[in-house]
């Protein structure tokens, strides 16, 4: 399967990274080995399948060889980071605004 990323693609997987980790958090946190288990599923689920599959991509080779910046890639990775970061705050804001009844 050949999955081509593009920015939109790594911006949204950010946003699924941003929205899972809530989620995620107390799992890491418990300390029997079922948690454990659960926390590094929902990593790989979550986080870390979306990022490869959307911002690195898969089954395509290679367009640059030697040690050549890839542009595209960086742009990739830093709307992933970006929208996570954003979307991480904007969570943060509407839970701080839900605990204060405003």
């Amino acid at each position: 399967m050949k999955i081509t990323p593009t920015v939109l693609t790594a911006a949204l997987a950010g946003c699924l990274s941003a929205f899972s980790w809530p989620w995620l958090w107390p799992l890491f946190t418990d300390p029997g080995s079922s948690g454990s288990m659960w926390a590094v599923l929902g990593m790989l689920a979550f986080v870390a399948l979306p990022a490869h599959a959307f911002v690195f991509g898969f089954g395509g080779s290679p367009t640059q060889l030697g040690r050549a910046v890839d542009v595209g890639l960086l742009k990739r990775i830093g709307a992933w980071l970006s929208a996570a970061i954003l979307t991480a705050g904007a969570m943060s804001l509407l839970s701080a605004q839900s605990l204060t009844g405003a």
